[in-house]
């Protein structure tokens, strides 16, 4: 896929996990081959006024690009201004949400409130591709809720104002994540715009991501909760988009070192502190549907250092032998 300047290679990216997605997490899935990565989203009034954790979601390191940086607000110029200070952390594009249904995102009149008012959305992308010098990008839901789905007419007015690519979110911001994903929407967009279209929804392995490309058309998916503790997800995507081949989920004493390597480098660095704070998420993730884990999940959720995590580890992959 080619969007402005930028050339993807694979098929199936990163989200931008609100908590989850941060560089850590983002440098660990690139490993296993995804196509590319975008930075948790970061709010561009927060960025225009100099915040200390706006800056910190913006950075991105070598190992994890391509890597966009993702901003949220209601403001063209308040945007634009983001946009620019974004562009000092050298992202490899930027993507606007449109998409986000938190209540806290939404009351501030960003993420998925903007599909409400497609003329500023428009004039959001407008004002952000002006100032920018890679790339522009969208995130988006299929619309507001059932009787509001405009993500045809929006994906249209995001185009004619200088995006580059489309993410669709099979889903309405009401729905949040609550099953089904509106395929044909996404094949809808595909079909009324001429920049590449990323499908997104439920994309948990190679199957279900050639059947979301196969019904929509979409040229490449993107993967947000179908890689919690499942980073290996993209290299399994990328060997039956390639060449039909299902990988399985590796062995308990695999996954285990995975989660282990992941906390090591997220205390590094976030520090030991809020690291093993994060940890407890991500174990909770990486231990689902492990024979016996269940009966850690306590443990897990008390943890205060990788000494614990490591014990835990070595426990399961004794008990699954």
């Amino acid at each position: 896929m080619k969007t402005g300047n930028l050339e993807i290679k694979e098929k199936a990216a990163l989200a931008p996990l609100a908590g989850v997605a941060d560089r850590a997490f983002r440098e660990l899935c690139r490993g296993y081959g995804a196509a590319y990565t975008v930075c948790e989203m970061a709010s561009a009034k927060g960025i225009s006024l100099g915040d200390k954790k706006s800056a910190e979601l913006l950075s991105i390191t070598p190992t994890e690009r391509p890597a966009g940086s993702q901003i949220f607000g209601n403001s063209p110029e308040t945007m634009a201004i983001a946009a620019k200070k974004a562009l000092e952390y050298n992202p490899d594009f930027i993507d606007i949400n449109m998409g986000c249904p938190a209540p806290k995102v939404a009351s501030s009149g960003g993420g998925a409130l903007l599909m409400k008012d497609p003329v500023l959305a428009a004039d959001i992308v407008k004002a952000v591709a002006k100032v920018s010098t890679v790339p522009v990008t969208v995130k988006m839901r299929s619309g507001w809720d059932d009787n509001n789905i405009n993500a045809v007419e929006l994906a249209k007015r995001c185009e004619d104002a200088g995006a580059s690519a489309i993410t669709v979110h099979g889903r309405t911001k009401v729905q949040m994540y609550a099953p089904p994903v509106n395929t044909d929407i996404i094949r809808q967009v595909k079909q009324a715009v001429s920049i590449p279209v990323i499908g997104n929804g439920d994309v948990v392995d190679g199957i279900s991501a050639a059947r979301l490309m196969e019904e929509t058309g979409c040229d490449m998916v993107m993967v947000g909760r179908g890689a919690l503790g499942r980073p290996w997800v993209f290299s399994q995507i990328n060997a039956y988009l390639d060449h039909e081949v299902i990988i399985p989920d590796p062995p308990v004493v695999e996954r285990m070192r995975v989660m282990l390597k992941h906390i090591e480098v997220l205390c590094k660095y976030k520090g030991e502190r809020i690291g093993i704070r994060e940890a407890r998420k991500h174990a909770a993730w990486y231990t689902k549907g492990i024979y016996g884990a269940a009966n850690y999940r306590a443990r897990i959720g008390l943890i205060n250092s990788i000494e614990e995590l490591q014990q835990i580890a070595l426990e399961l992959i004794e008990q699954n032998r």
